[in-house]
Order: structure tokens, then C-alpha cells, then sequence
């Protein structure tokens, strides 16, 4: 009994620790808030870009996603688009800036196509940057990426904002998105550590991202996770770009939810255990880099720990009601959090009438936990339905 009480107690501890987690960051982003002042490394016209974007089986949303480049306000750079396992008949994008690759292969994975665009650039590119083919480009991106990259930086995350608000399911997406860029991308960052990435809208210098992925092939989703440990792990920091914006397809309907969220769990399963190094690696080093982030890596899925402290709570009330108030002021805690991340002139009202709806979403979520086993097998890109321009998106806006 002794030594399940003990066993006990460290899983409250554990899983309480990620229910504050946000507000802890938040005191210690205030201690330390400060801009970083580093001289530029040259012009901005010397960073040039390739940017790479990937499809997988569909093509619908390419032309959206290339004609939103192209209206780029800076002119540097050059667009590989790789259709993997897609029927490319007619698909002219109209542009000398622009390579369509069609690999003879199926590639089916995200770095496998990165890499089969960087063995076909034109020129030897300074920087890369990730697109996914569901997303639309602000006209600002490139500038907002260089004005980051000129202080020194060779890894960066802009911002992935809602390209839809259609349905309720997507309005949630962007709300969770919303937490994320708060948290675990300016705060984060602004606190001494790095910016997590996000699989799309990031850039990197193109000798960095080489020595991190070139041999190390990572099948499946979850590229990103892989890549960030491995450029926090040689104590570099990525920056957060808040400006640097691309509009990202939400999901919007419950199948669609439950096949994405099942291979992202999957993936947090898998790699999780990243944290541990990095975590090591902080103390050692004493680097606050390292040891921010890899805390942050071993934080479970927001709605994983959500449930887990409703259950802590829960089992409290029966064995020990002074710790299940404990508990009710840590979930005071994370609201106030969750809601302060929100709390933005920027945030769409639909977001916040959303909200209610909080519990259908998990429910989906744990649907998707239940499939985290076949997640890789179900398909490896998620199916997307919107294909607006980005002047529909603007006039929508």
C-alpha cells in the first residue's frame, strides 16, 4: 500500500505539473522577457529561399497554394512543388519560378519529398522553407522569415492561422492552434528556449535542415518532432515569427478529425521520449534552451492530461477531499491560462461561441486514441476540402 500511495501521489505531481505548466511559463516569461539584438548577417535579398511544397495524392489545392507565393512581396526564390503518387495531367502552374516534380516512385513520407526537392534545386539555395499544400502564403511570409533569419537565427516557425471557420470542428482546431502559438511558440521562445515546430510555415538554414534529417529518415508522420529535437539537441534555438503568417486548412469534419489526431498522438507516442535527452542535456549543459523544451516535448496531448487530472480530481473527491480543491484551483489555473491565450482583438468570435462544444471534441479525440495503432496505415496525408485563393481568403477576412 506504501508503495502504491508513493506511486500515486508522483502521477498527481506529474500530471499536475502540465496542468499549471502554462502559467508557470507565463511567470517566468515575464522575468525574462527580452528582445533579442543581434547585428544582421547581410542583406535580405542575400537569403534565398527554396520553397518546398508537398502534396500527397491530391493536387486540387496546389494552384491556391503556388498563385499565393507567387503574389510574395519579395522575389528571391524559387518553388519545388512535389507531387507525390498524384495524377498531375494539365497541373501548369505558369511560372519559370516555379518546378513541378513528380517522383517515377511513390515517396510517402514528408521528408522523403523534401529531400527529392533539395537533389533538384536550380541553384544552391541559402534557406528552405515547408509549405503543405493545403496552405495559402500571406504576401509578407518570405519578408517576415528574413527579418527573423537576419538576427542570426537559422530555424524559424512563423504562425499557421485558420484558413476556414466553417464548422464547428475547425473552430476548435484554431482555438488549440491559437494555444499552442501562445505557449509553446512566443512564450516559449521569448523565455530563453525555442519556438516547437509545426510542420509547415517554418524555414531553416538549407546545411541545417541536411545535417539533422539527411540520415536520419523518419517514416510517417511526426518529420517535425524528429527535426526540432535535433536542432534544440546541437543547442540552437528556433525562433517564433509571429508575422511570418500562412493559413492553414482546418479540420471540419469528425472523420477528418479522428484520422489527423490519430496518427498525431501516434506520433507523440513515438517520440516523446525525446524530452528525456533534451531534459538531460539542459542540466548538463545548463542550458535553458534544452531543458524548456525538452519539458515541453514530454507533455502529453492537451486533451490526454486534461482528462487525466479530471480523473485525479474525480478519484480525490472520494479518498481526499482537501486534495481534490488543490486540484479544482489548478483547473482554475489552466482556464484562466487557456482563455488568456485566446483573449486576443485578433480572435474570431466564432472561436470563442465554440468553446461549448469542448467535450464532443475530446470525445473525437479519444476515438482517435483508440486507433493510434492503425494511425500510419490509414493514410499518410489528411484529405483537404477547401481550395480558396488567397484574395478569397482575404475578402473573407
Amino acid at each position: 500500500m506504501m508503495v502504491a500511495s508513493v506511486i500515486w501521489k508522483i502521477f498527481q505531481c506529474l500530471v499536475g505539473f502540465y496542468l499549471v505548466w502554462p502559467s508557470l511559463l507565463s511567470l517566468l516569461w515575464r522575468l525574462r522577457r527580452r528582445t533579442t539584438h543581434l547585428r544582421s548577417t547581410g542583406t535580405p535579398q542575400d537569403t534565398d529561399f527554396a520553397i518546398i511544397v508537398t502534396a500527397y495524392e491530391q493536387t486540387h489545392t496546389l494552384p491556391a497554394v503556388v498563385s499565393s507565393i507567387l503574389q510574395s512581396n519579395y522575389s528571391n526564390y524559387h518553388v519545388y512543388v512535389v507531387a507525390d503518387k498524384c495524377d498531375i495531367t494539365g497541373l501548369d502552374f505558369g511560372s519559370q519560378n516555379v518546378s513541378l516534380l513528380r517522383p517515377a516512385e511513390t515517396l510517402g513520407s514528408n521528408t522523403k519529398s523534401h529531400f527529392y526537392a533539395i537533389d533538384r534545386f536550380v541553384r544552391p539555395h541559402t534557406h528552405l522553407t515547408i509549405i503543405d499544400s493545403d496552405n495559402l502564403v500571406h504576401p509578407e511570409y518570405l519578408n517576415e522569415l528574413v527579418f527573423v533569419l537576419q538576427q542570426g537565427f537559422q530555424a524559424v516557425q512563423g504562425v499557421r492561422e485558420a484558413k476556414n471557420l466553417d464548422t464547428t470542428y475547425a473552430c476548435l482546431d484554431a482555438a488549440r492552434d491559437i494555444y499552442y502559438h501562445h505557449y509553446d511558440g512566443k512564450l516559449l521562445f521569448e523565455s530563453g528556449s525555442s519556438a516547437t515546430l509545426a510542420g509547415s510555415g517554418m524555414a531553416f538554414s538549407v546545411p541545417l535542415y541536411k545535417a539533422c534529417l539527411q540520415n536520419n529518415p523518419v517514416e510517417g508522420a511526426g518529420f517535425d518532432k524528429v527535426l526540432q529535437a535535433a536542432i534544440v539537441g546541437r543547442d540552437l534555438r528556433i525562433a517564433f515569427a509571429e508575422s511570418a503568417i500562412v493559413y492553414d486548412e482546418k479540420t471540419s469534419r469528425s472523420d477528418q478529425l479522428v484520422q489527423q489526431r490519430s496518427r498525431w498522438i501516434n506520433t507523440w507516442f513515438k517520440y516523446f521520449s525525446l524530452g528525456f535527452s533534451l531534459v538531460g542535456k539542459g542540466i548538463k549543459n545548463s542550458s535553458l534552451n534544452q531543458l524548456l523544451f525538452g519539458i515541453t516535448l514530454l507533455r502529453p496531448p492537451l486533451f490526454i492530461f486534461i482528462l487525466l487530472s479530471a480523473l485525479c480530481l474525480l478519484i480525490n473527491l472520494l479518498v481526499s477531499p482537501l486534495t481534490s480543491l488543490i486540484w479544482l484551483l489548478a483547473f482554475m489555473i489552466f482556464i484562466y491560462g487557456f482563455y488568456s491565450a485566446l483573449s486576443k482583438p485578433t480572435t474570431d468570435r466564432r472561436i470563442y461561441k465554440s468553446l461549448k462544444n469542448i467535450p464532443n471534441f475530446m470525445y473525437y479525440q479519444l476515438l482517435s486514441l483508440l486507433k493510434i495503432r492503425k494511425a500510419n496505415k490509414i493514410s499518410v496525408a489528411t484529405k483537404h476540402y477547401h481550395s480558396r485563393s488567397i484574395d478569397k481568403l482575404n475578402e473573407e477576412k
